[in-house]
């Protein structure tokens, strides 16, 4: 069997194509570039470095995959960029390698990143991500399994997004994004996904239940988060409410996003970590 290259394409020597894979017209892979089976590039797309494709990714035009990050402070040692199995990766998407010395981009199993979306360099996207048109994340951003990022959306760099939100677009995130909650379009938290919850089929009633008590014992009392947070550890049962909890815990440089009702109220306490 034949690898399916169009005479056009240029592919690095060292580069790992299988048979399975299909190379369009004029696409470039460059460098030590490791693709699973049945990969799919399209036309004009440009994917270099220390980069990893996982089986059946859809790279399409004019997409730019492993390329050097757009840090400073990134000296050209070796870095690694890697997607998972069945991510679809749409036209003028962009994801770079990590910045630092042996550190990577990665992006987990069956994300789907429409155009002109960008991962910048050291983000780690979980599995089931969905990222709409123009949505930016700057670098260092973790967003968790089954995220959905609505379209031109920018992310404040080492934010995280937690796993089953939602966030709408046109929207500045610079604070983390509880699991499971709705960001509106003013950029606070406006209620729990309860329909991506429901529709997922991987949650119980018991377990939306508790994230919508989560949210209430969060964001509709006049509470201090961190007073809140330990009103919840009080009533939690269910995973989802532990995971909301310590993905508090394990808060970095930012802050938790408010709900409108704290849009004049300053994180004075231990909620402005960093």
């Amino acid at each position: 069997m034949q690898v399916a290259i169009h005479r056009t394409a240029v592919i690095d020597q060292q580069a790992h194509v299988p048979e399975s894979a299909d190379i369009g017209p004029y696409a470039v892979i460059e460098g030590p570039v490791r693709f699973g089976e049945r990969v799919k590039v399209y036309a004009h797309a440009y994917v270099c470095g220390w980069t990893e494709i996982g089986d059946d990714c859809e790279i399409h035009p004019h997409t730019v995959i492993g390329h050097v990050p757009q840090d400073f402070h990134f000296t050209g040692e070796r870095s690694y960029c890697r997607i998972g199995s069945g991510t679809i990766l749409r036209e003028g998407v962009s994801v770079h390698c990590g910045s630092q010395p042996e550190s990577e981009t990665r992006i987990g199993a069956n994300c789907f990143l429409m155009g002109n979306s960008h991962v910048a360099h050291n983000s780690i996207l979980g599995n089931h991500v969905k990222m709409m048109n123009g949505a930016l994340l700057a670098g260092h951003v973790e967003v968790g399994d089954h995220a959905i990022l609505s379209g031109n959306l920018a992310v404040h760099q080492f934010a995280r997004i937690g796993g089953y939100a939602m966030v709408s677009g046109v929207n500045r995130i610079s604070s983390d994004v509880l699991p499971y909650m709705t960001v509106g379009n003013q950029g606070f938290c406006v209620g729990y996904n309860s329909i991506g919850l429901r529709r997922s089929g991987q949650f119980t009633k018991a377990e939306i239940d508790e994230v919508r008590r989560a949210y209430r014992t969060i964001y509709r009392t006049n509470d201090s988060f961190s007073k809140a947070m330990e009103t919840l550890r009080g009533q939690v049962q269910e995973r989802t409410g532990k995971e909301i909890l310590a993905f508090y815990d394990a808060r970095g440089k930012r802050s938790i996003i408010k709900g409108p009702d704290r849009k004049s109220t300053p994180l004075a306490d231990s909620d402005a970590a960093g």
